[in-house]
C-alpha cells in the first residue's frame, strides 16, 4: 500500500514577474510525497499557474488533501487518471516514477543526467517597460542565447513593434531567432494586422495570437499569416484524445507548445507528440514556472524525446526559495550536474 503526504511551499519571485495575467510576486506550489510499503519514496510537484491552470486556486490544496486521504485509505491508485486535475496528475505521475527509480529525483537516467549533454533552451524575456525588456535582451545575448522568446500584448503595440525592430537592427537572423508569445491578448482583427507588421522582422513563430476557443478564426490565421502560429493555451483542458486530434486536424497549426505540468503529465504530453507527428506539426516542450522538482522531471523526460530545436525550460533562478538541485544553466543550455546534490529537506520533505 502507498502512503501519500503533501506540503504547500509558495514560491517567491526574486523580482515581480510580469505576465499577461498580471504581475506575480509569488506562485502557489504543492509537493506530494509517496511512500511505498517497502519504504521507497518519490516526490512530485503540482504544477499550477493562477488563471491558466484548469484547477482553481482556492480549491487546490483541499483537492490535494482529499486525494492523499483516498490514496492512504486504499481507495485510489496514484496512477489513476484525473482529467479534471491535470496539475495534480502531473505530480502523482512523476512522484510514482521517482519512487520506482529510487527516490533521488533520478527519474529518467541518460546522458543528460550523467552531465554529458545539455538541453538547448530559449531565453525568456519578461513583460515590463521597454527599457527593462531591452536590458533583458542584452543580458541574454551576452550569456550566449541564440533563441529569445518575447511576451507581447501588454504594451502599446507600436512600442512592441519598435522593440522587435530594434532587436533586428542589433541582431540579424544568423545571430538570433525570435519567438513571440501573445498569450491570447489580441482579437482576430488585431492579430492579423499586428502579425502583418511583425512579419517584416523574420519572426520564427508566435504563440496563441488570439484567445483560446475561437477555432474558426484561429484556423484562418494559421492559414493566412506570414508568421507561423504555435498553439499553447488552446491545448490546456482538453482531456479527450479524440478532441485533441480534432483540434490539430481542424486548425492545422505549424507548431504546438507542450507544458506537461498543465496538460496532465508526461504520458498525456507523449500523446500530443504522437498526434503532432501524425499531422506534421512541429512541437517543443515548455516548463510552466515550476520549482526545480517539476522542472527536473520535465527536463529529464524531454531529453528522452530526441529533441532538436531549443526547448522552453527555464531554471529556478526566478525564486528566492527554490529547492537546491543539480540543475544549472550554462549559456543557452540547461545542464544536470550530478556532483551537486538535492536538498529536499529545505521544504520539509
Amino acid at each position: 500500500m502507498v502512503r501519500a503526504t503533501y506540503i504547500a511551499h509558495p514560491l517567491v519571485f526574486v523580482k515581480p514577474a510580469g505576465t499577461s495575467r498580471g504581475v506575480l510576486e509569488e506562485k502557489p506550489c504543492i509537493f506530494i510525497r509517496l511512500t511505498s510499503h517497502h519504504g521507497q519514496t518519490g516526490i512530485g510537484e503540482v504544477s499550477f499557474i493562477p488563471g491558466l491552470s484548469v484547477e482553481k486556486e482556492g480549491e487546490l490544496e483541499i483537492q490535494v488533501d482529499h486525494i492523499c486521504k483516498l490514496i492512504n485509505r486504499g481507495e485510489m491508485d496514484p496512477g489513476q487518471h484525473l482529467p479534471a486535475l491535470p496539475g495534480v496528475q502531473f505530480a502523482l505521475e512523476t512522484a510514482v516514477q521517482d519512487m520506482e527509480t529510487g527516490g533521488e529525483q533520478m527519474l529518467y537516467p541518460s546522458e543528460f543526467t550523467d552531465g554529458e549533454k545539455g538541453i538547448p533552451t530559449n531565453g525568456l524575456i519578461w513583460m515590463g517597460t521597454l527599457d527593462f525588456m531591452i536590458s533583458q535582451i542584452r543580458e541574454k545575448m551576452k550569456l550566449g542565447f541564440r533563441v529569445l522568446k518575447l511576451k507581447v500584448g501588454s504594451l502599446n503595440f507600436s512600442e512592441e513593434l519598435d522593440l522587435v525592430k530594434w532587436i533586428r537592427s542589433e541582431f540579424g537572423t544568423d545571430d538570433l531567432e525570435i519567438r513571440l508569445d501573445a498569450n491570447g491578448a489580441w482579437t482576430p482583427e488585431e492579430a492579423r494586422e499586428n502579425m502583418e507588421h511583425l512579419s517584416r522582422y523574420w519572426i520564427h513563430s508566435i504563440e496563441q495570437p488570439i484567445g483560446a476557443g475561437q477555432l474558426e478564426a484561429l484556423k484562418q490565421i494559421c492559414l493566412e499569416s506570414a508568421i507561423p502560429v504555435a498553439l499553447d493555451e488552446e491545448l490546456i483542458g482538453i482531456s479527450d484524445s479524440r478532441k485533441r486530434s480534432e483540434l490539430l486536424d481542424t486548425v492545422r497549426p505549424p507548431y504546438i507548445i507542450l507544458k506537461p505540468g498543465l496538460l496532465g503529465g508526461l504520458s498525456v504530453t507523449a500523446e500530443w507528440i504522437a498526434l503532432a507527428e501524425k499531422y506534421r506539426t512541429g512541437w517543443w516542450i515548455t516548463s510552466a514556472l515550476e520549482s526545480n522538482v517539476g522542472l527536473n522531471a520535465i527536463a529529464q523526460w524531454t531529453w528522452q524525446q530526441g529533441i532538436s530545436r531549443p526547448q522552453g525550460l527555464g531554471t529556478g533562478a526566478l525564486y528566492t526559495n527554490n529547492i537546491p538541485s543539480p540543475l544549472q544553466m550554462s549559456g543557452q543550455q540547461l545542464w544536470y550536474r550530478p556532483e551537486d546534490k538535492w536538498d529536499l529537506n529545505s521544504i520539509g520533505l
